[in-house]
């Protein structure tokens, strides 16, 4: 057997000797971590992308990453949060019924539901980086344009075509994700979930200072701004290394980890790249079972699928097939929950208000103080982080989830019968906590449990399942609540919170600390 050294193709911009005294084949089985410099261009040792960014770490570029993919989801967070108030502006200036304003809200999330799971085929089959600069593009234009809309059917569209762009929030947060070193992937998709919460706040902040003297379409010309800066940054954004991996580019993958390594000033492994489905390409060690022609090619087979098309169905292949189903229900859960609380947190602190029998010449007082309560409560989303942070990775994704399902359900029991205006956004706050810790840890649990072939179809039909919960929310929060059938309400969340919990329990994987894989047929 006879092997080839490439040169500077494994050691970049060190040129080094092999003693006579050193063997000529360093055996797998050698130290991993601590390999002296010399052995840097031995072609007999391999790496993964996991295992070059365990050894680079989370640095300067990782940072780099991080800025831009938290500006995608504070431009997605603020167009969620400006439901809460373009919905009642817009019917107190156009008149409309309950159920046309609560389909203002329905059409986003419909968009949504097309643009995530659109989104996902489209950046699993051509890069990351095309699939989240369409989504800015169509997110940017169209929110921009919806501050002009001049009748209710086109604003209807636009909003639409908004939730088409918002659907690629996903593609994002796995890009994300493949770029960071597994032990502290879990820490570090919490800080990026932390910038959903700085764009909920931030768009309940202009909501409060715009609204009141400029009116709703100044809301959204500003809150459409965010997406333009996706666009302005992007010629300087790279590819994901795993994709390119999964793709066969490993020589792209391989410059751009030197790159990693360059901008953090750390060194990448000995060795050459290779990608998950593909070690074995690897030198075997004395106790390998070689697989074979016939393993080998049932194995190519395997992998085919993947990436030719048929992704959705290995979402649901017998591998796959219980966490997908739970991954599901978990999105509705966590979606209906989650705007349910946003949408509802006004009236059901002002219940007593809302359905007194002048609760008409009330609604200037009841709107007044919409802005703050809905600024209050986007307040919890901090501590709800550092709840995730603090748990997500000491106690694992499933615990953490079910624990925080569970205690949202006992937080919102109370409200089953009318409490004191301050009590009830106390218990409100507690709520939209925990609802916030748990939608933080699916999107890290997600794209974990599924290979990098499938990753970002995966999360982005989970969350156009999450989005039908959210079409279904607005008429929970906003028809039972002008209705006055409040306790009908929090029972159905109630029932939702306690299922979505009941599902985490089942789910069969717990993915803190365990390496990514690029395929089905990829070692776990």
């Amino acid at each position: 057997m006879g092997y080839r050294i490439s040169g500077p193709f494994y050691v970049g911009c060190y040129r080094f000797t092999l003693p006579n005294t050193c063997p000529p084949l360093t055996p797998p089985s050698a130290l991993i971590n601590t390999v002296p410099a010399f052995q840097m261009g031995d072609d007999n040792k391999t790496y993964t992308v996991d295992e070059a960014l365990i050894s680079m770490g989370f640095g300067k570029f990782q940072g780099l990453i991080l800025a831009y993919a938290g500006m995608g989801w504070i431009s997605e967070a603020m167009e969620m949060m400006l439901l809460s108030f373009v919905g009642p502006a817009v019917q107190s200036a156009w008149g409309l019924s309950s159920h046309e304003e609560s389909f203002i809200t329905s059409a986003v999330f419909a968009g949504m539901l097309v643009g995530a799971y659109s989104w996902g085929i489209v950046s699993d089959r051509y890069g990351r980086r095309k699939g989240f600069l369409t989504t800015a593009f169509i997110t940017s234009v169209a929110g921009f344009l919806s501050a002009f809309a001049p009748n209710y059917n086109s604003l209807i569209i636009l909003r639409c075509l908004v939730g088409v762009g918002l659907g690629g929030g996903p593609v994002l947060s796995s890009w994300f994700l493949e770029f960071i070193p597994a032990p502290s992937r879990g820490t570090w998709m919490v800080i990026f979930s932390a910038f959903w919460t700085v764009g909920t706040i931030f768009e309940a902040s202009l909501a409060w200072v715009i609204m009141p003297k400029l009116g709703w379409r100044w809301l959204l010309v500003v809150s459409s701004l965010p997406s333009s800066m996706l666009l302005l940054f992007y010629n300087v954004v790279p590819e994901s290394p795993r994709y390119l991996c999964m793709k066969g580019r490993t020589t792209e993958a391989f410059h751009l980890l030197e790159r990693v390594a360059r901008v953090n000033r750390t060194k990448l492994p000995p060795g050459r790249l290779v990608s998950d489905h593909n070690m074995g390409n690897a030198i075997p060690m004395e106790n390998t079972v070689l697989l074979s022609v016939e393993d080998h090619e049932a194995d190519e087979v395997e992998v085919k699928p993947e990436t030719e098309g048929s992704s959705v169905l290995v979402l649901l292949s017998p591998k796959l097939l219980k966490s997908t189903l739970l991954l599901w229900m978990v999105f509705f859960g966590n979606a209906f929950s989650y705007y349910g609380l946003v949408l509802l947190t006004s009236q059901l602190s002002n219940r007593h208000k809302k359905c007194a029998p002048n609760g008409l010449a009330l609604e200037k007082s009841h709107n007044a103080n919409l802005y703050r309560d809905v600024f209050i409560t986007s307040l919890a989303e901090v501590p709800g982080l550092l709840l995730s942070a603090a748990t997500v990775d000491r106690i694992g994704r499933k615990l953490s989830m079910s624990s925080m399902f569970f205690l949202c359900f006992f937080c919102l029991l109370p409200l089953l019968h009318h409490q004191p205006e301050l009590l009830t956004t106390s218990f409100l706050f507690v709520a939209r906590i925990c609802i916030t810790g748990t939608f933080t840890i699916v999107y890290i649990y997600a794209p974990e449990i599924y290979p990098t072939s499938v990753r970002t179809t995966g999360v982005g039909v989970a969350s156009s399942v999450g989005r039908i919960g959210g079409m279904l929310c607005p008429l929970v929060a906003v028809g039972l609540m002008h209705a006055c059938r409040q306790t009908m309400s929090i029972v159905l969340f109630e029932i939702v919170v306690f299922l979505s919990g009941l599902c985490v329990t089942f789910f069969p994987l717990e993915t803190s600390g365990r390496e990514l894989t690029d395929t089905l047929s990829s070692p776990k």
